[in-house]
């Protein structure tokens, strides 16, 4: 009967490491999958002809932040609210990605929802600051503007003085910037724990300081690969 109640005892242990290995890995496989995901966004408005973001801009931003699918949407009162990734420019390359969340409300006459792709371009170093301090303010602690459209920015040099964040968004197939005032991003806990293992801070990562896993690899190409062609 002893024998009977241990075999059953390390059966139920044994279960139950298992359904908890499946659950973390199903995690980790969300995380992974919103990497991939922003890449794909990257990819998509990068080789848009003449709708995407200028060369020139992309090749002058510190970061990128990307949300794929960012849901927006209400009668009256709308909301928004997606979980993303981000990444910096580091002496070796771009960084780890970084996982954050961006909630914020807003007011106007809107019916309906919609999901959105959308961008956040770190310009300048107050901007970086912001974002390294793991959760801040668009429009408060951060400037942010619409980003300029197009195959090429020479025309106008505003946008380099305009604001420390450029945000643009893409829905339906149209592609154009986009307010973001009022919004709070912060660091997602929950995927960063997910993809890494462990708790990793927003700096950690986006300084540099940790290498990328095998799991943001498709982030670094595209990251890599536009910023190569902007520099030329």
């Amino acid at each position: 009967m002893k024998t009977f109640v241990a075999a059953v005892v390390i059966c139920a242990a044994t279960f139950a490491f298992a359904q908890t290995a499946a659950s973390e890995n199903a995690d980790q496989s969300k995380a992974v999958d919103r990497v991939q995901a922003a890449s794909q966004v990257i990819n998509d408005i990068m080789s848009a002809p003449d709708k995407g973001i200028p060369m020139e801009v992309m090749g002058s931003a510190q970061c990128v932040a990307v949300v794929p699918s960012m849901l927006k949407g209400g009668f009256i009162f709308g909301g928004r609210y997606g979980r993303g990734v981000a990444s910096c420019r580091t002496p070796k390359g771009w960084s780890a990605p970084a996982f954050f969340t961006i909630k914020g409300g807003s007011f106007g006459f809107q019916i309906g929802g919609q999901a959105v792709d959308l961008i956040m371009l770190v310009m300048n170093e107050k901007g970086m600051r912001n974002l390294l301090s793991s959760k801040f303010q668009v429009g408060a602690d951060a400037s942010a503007a619409a980003g300029p459209v197009g195959r090429h920015a020479e025309g106008s040099t505003d946008w380099k003085m305009r604001a420390e964040i450029l945000t643009y968004s893409r829905a339906r197939g149209i592609f154009a910037g986009v307010s973001l005032n009022g919004a709070v991003v912060k660091q997602d806990k929950s995927s960063t724990r997910e993809f890494y293992g462990r708790m990793v801070p927003f700096r950690t990562s986006l300084t540099g300081e940790i290498e990328s896993p095998d799991g943001a690899r498709p982030l670094m190409v595209s990251l890599s690969k536009f910023a190569t062609e902007a520099a030329k």
